[in-house]
């Protein structure tokens, strides 16, 4: 809806003048703690750093005790302002390029405002950092994350978890909360700072909202600490008081910040749970007043008991009809500056269908105005999603369970997620979702469960019922497997080579016609499915006029890596292979040795390159591939025996043979210097996704890689590391040779590679996977009314003769492992009754 917004901060040295708010309220101890935190024990020039306190009309000897402390500015309140009024008051008196809010029942960590500043310098589009909050231990969470409910009332994710760590990937959020919050003066100024109106609660998601809506960006950090007693401002005031501020101050920001249509549905849905929440809290009797009930006895003009907690919903809904006409005012404002959907916001808001209360008369209720009013419509509904691979998941696993595992992760934020493996090598990690194996034939009691089933590879033919299911139906077709199989295929005779291409032709095929929405990898691949899908007739009129772009039908989303920048946890390849040693230079082969790969040219190359540099090393990461059925490819034995040809092996080439568990990987990324990539130049390269390569974005390591592919592109656009031609030892050993060796070139790599990495995230790649899933459609051309597209048969009565004839050749031949794997049902079925007699 518009361009993001951007400020200069411009300090040379990556610094600012940041003016730290505190607002007091008869909490002067905790102040005072907080006062001489901020001066004595952070780690950011003096000069630079203002610090203001705001007392709020304490009214108990609080602001002589104040006035007191060296190094701060007193600003006396006339009257108690409340958290908002009273960081306004303070901000009022700021010079600060950046405004830090910190609660006066908080302290910094020593790198507090340092990391705060980093992140917006580094960024212009950053308009606030929101912190990370712990217990005044620092042993638990108290803010890492913030969610967003439909009806306008903000909560913290994982507050109240230990801090383990697993959460300190830097993120954008919808807002950070005022206990530790940074924000752009400018910016802060042009929003009229904080709602006054709101008093507390509620207006550091107002102000994080707001910011969201008018394009700026609000950065978790988790390097930008403070510790926290929470809620010691309301120790000593009755839940009733806090429920009150909570349930009208929610209102008051849904009305001022949503769009027409979303609130024509969502705030008559809020008023009325609103009451409902109210009553169910207080455990009032909804029915007392029926003009049926007329207890024997009973005086019926008698004064009604209402709890405290009742009345607060009641009271909160009164005063916020008395601030309509100013909210309308502020309504009118937002929604001028706006440059951001609703609809664009609802990744940050988490899960927007949190009913956030356990009482079941609410949860009855909120269920009921949702489906009644037509809320689901716009921020959808938690769904049934089933993602189902063929891959074996375990500790060790290979890029289709690492996609599939991370699909249900992100996709299980918001809805019921359960991850099924057709593989019986199931020994998953522990997970947030059910994992579980289920054999194929059992699958038939299973999949009606699911709302979505998303798939991959050969499932489709595994459970071909879902070929006539009325189900939304995913198909994750990051992999062209038919162009993997014209290399794969090399060894077998011509007649086996072109079955397996067809089958798998015929495999994928059957998934783009029955498919209602489709993932791939790149926009090469986009082109490379869409002339697919207009070569089997699935670009119809109704298709198109629905959605000319077909996105709604095609989206990208390439393979991911996690949010937190990779980390050490153990030992790793430095200490773990024979031969490595500390200072030397470390080449890293991340993923498998398969048939499309042209490790043999890298070994070349080492070869050569050791002559001049003894202290180059390559490893490959893994040689036997995780899941037990699929057997070690040629190219891998090729590439041993030209290292051991070129006698370099244990000494400049080294092997792991088996597999680093992916929890592991990271500790033998860390010990590399460059992770490489080569490949040979055809068809296969062109439209491929080299998904392990991505590990070398998450450790931050330069690239080389060979030309061809949709990542030499983006290394060689975003400098991060060098593209070489194929089959060229020499352009590679130069190549290693300038990586390695040229740390100013090196560095400036890793650089590129830190922004680049943020867009490869998982939350952020699988983003048209989750906004697809909060309103699952058949496809245009599957709804009622439409058409049947047909789908194809694997294989047909004229190939029978030869299935059979090549049955036995594979058998022969000892292939039929693989075989088995990629093709068809029909042929599998072929190959059991071979197997016994029949």
């Amino acid at each position: 809806m518009g361009t993001t917004p951007v400020s200069v901060l411009d300090p040379a040295s990556g610094s600012a003048v940041v003016s730290v708010v505190v607002v007091n309220y008869r909490g002067v101890e905790d102040t005072l703690t907080c006062l001489r935190a901020l001066r004595t024990d952070l780690d950011y020039p003096s000069d630079q750093l203002e610090i203001i306190c705001v007392d709020n009309a304490s009214g108990d000897g609080s602001a002589e005790r104040l006035r007191a402390e060296p190094g701060v500015r007193l600003v006396q309140a006339p009257a108690n302002l409340g958290f908002a009024g009273g960081c306004n008051l303070g901000v009022q008196h700021a010079k600060g390029q950046v405004l830090a809010f910190l609660n006066n029942d908080a302290r910094p960590h020593r790198n507090w405002a340092r990391a705060a500043v980093a992140v917006l310098a580094a960024d212009r589009t950053i308009g606030a950092v929101a912190g990370k909050v712990l217990d005044w231990d620092g042993k638990k969470i108290d803010f890492v994350d913030g969610g967003l409910a439909w009806y306008g009332a903000g909560y913290k994710l994982h507050g109240g978890q230990p801090d383990d760590g697993s959460h300190d990937a830097a993120k954008d959020v919808l807002f950070g909360t005022g206990s530790s919050l940074f924000v752009r003066a400018e910016v802060f100024r042009e929003l009229g700072g904080f709602d006054e109106r709101f008093f507390m609660f509620y207006e550091d998601v107002d102000l994080g909202w707001r910011m969201n809506l008018r394009g700026w960006r609000v950065r978790f950090e988790p390097r930008c600490i403070a510790y926290h007693r929470h809620h010691a401002s309301m120790s000593t005031v009755d839940n009733s008081r806090e429920a009150y501020l909570l349930e009208r101050n929610a209102l008051a920001a849904l009305y001022k910040n949503v769009e027409d249509e979303t609130l024509a549905k969502a705030l008559p849905a809020a008023l009325a749970l609103t009451v409902r929440r109210a009553t169910a809290r207080g455990g009032v009797d909804p029915e007392q007043l029926e003009i049926t009930r007329k207890p024997d006895g009973a005086d019926l003009t008698a004064p009604v008991e209402v709890p405290r907690i009742t009345l607060a919903g009641v009271l909160a809904i009164d005063r916020f009809v008395e601030m309509m006409p100013s909210l309308k005012a502020s309504r009118e404002v937002e929604q001028a500056a706006r440059r951001r959907s609703d609809r664009d916001l609802l990744p940050l808001m988490r899960n927007a269908m949190e009913r956030a209360s356990p009482e079941i008369p609410y949860l009855l209720a909120h269920d009921a105005l949702v489906e009644t009013l037509g809320v689901d419509e716009i921020y959808g509904r938690p769904r049934k999603i089933m993602v189902i691979t063929a891959d074996s998941i375990s500790k060790k696993m290979a890029g289709p369970a690492i996609r599939a595992w991370n699909m249900a992760e992100v996709l299980g934020r918001e809805h019921e997620v359960r991850l099924v493996t057709l593989n019986k090598h199931c020994q998953p990690p522990e997970a947030p979702f059910p994992v579980r194996y289920i054999p194929p034939a059992k699958m038939h009691q299973q999949t009606p469960w699911a709302d979505v089933i998303v798939l991959q590879g050969h499932v489709l033919e595994m459970l071909p019922w879902l070929k006539t299911s009325e189900q939304v139906l995913v198909c994750d077709v990051y992999d062209p497997m038919h162009l993997e199989q014209l290399e794969q295929g090399k060894d077998l005779d011509a007649g086996q080579r072109a079955h397996v291409v067809d089958v798998v032709t015929t495999v994928l095929s059957n998934q783009l016609e029955r498919g209602d929405f489709f993932l791939c990898a790149s926009e090469r691949q986009r082109h490379l499915w869409l002339g697919h899908l207009g070569a089997i007739g699935r670009l119809t009129p109704m298709l198109y006029d629905a959605d000319p772009t077909v996105r709604s039908l095609l989206a990208v989303s390439p393979f991911g890596l996690p949010a937190k920048p990779a980390e050490r946890t153990g030992p790793g390849l430095r200490s773990t292979v024979d031969g490595i040693g500390e200072y030397d230079k470390v080449i890293l082969w991340a993923g498998g040795v398969y048939s499309w790969f042209d490790p043999l040219t890298l070994v070349n190359a080492v070869d050569r390159l050791r002559h001049k540099r003894d202290d180059v090393k390559l490893c490959f990461l893994g040689m036997r591939h995780p899941n037990p059925d699929v057997p070690e490819m040629d190219m891998a034995t090729q590439t041993r025996r030209l290292a051991e040809q070129l006698d370099i092996v244990g000494r400049h080439v080294f092997f792991n043979e088996g597999w680093v568990p992916y929890d592991e990987r990271q500790n033998w990324l860390l010990d590399a210097n460059c992770g490489v990539t080569t490949h040979y130049e055809h068809v296969e390269t062109t439209f491929a996704f080299r998904t392990r390569t991505l590990d070398y974005l998450w450790a931050g390591l330069p690239i080389i890689t060979t030309d061809g592919d949709a990542f030499a592109d983006m290394v060689r656009t975003e400098g991060l590391g060098i593209v070489v031609p194929a089959e060229d030892p020499q352009a590679l050993a130069d190549a290693l040779e300038k990586v390695l060796y040229d740390a100013e070139f090196a560095a400036r790599c890793s650089e590129n590679i830190a922004v680049v990495r943020e867009r490869f995230t998982w939350e952020q790649v699988l983003a048209p996977l989750v906004e697809f899933c909060r309103n699952p459609l058949p496809a245009a051309d599957r709804r009622t009314g439409a058409p049947a597209p047909a789908v194809l048969p694997v294989g047909v009565a004229q190939r029978v003769r030869r299935d059979v004839t090549l049955v036995k050749e594979y058998l022969e031949a000892g292939g039929a492992a693989e075989v088995a794997k990629r093709a068809s049902g029909r042929l599998r079925r072929l190959v059991r009754e071979r197997l016994r007699g029949r």
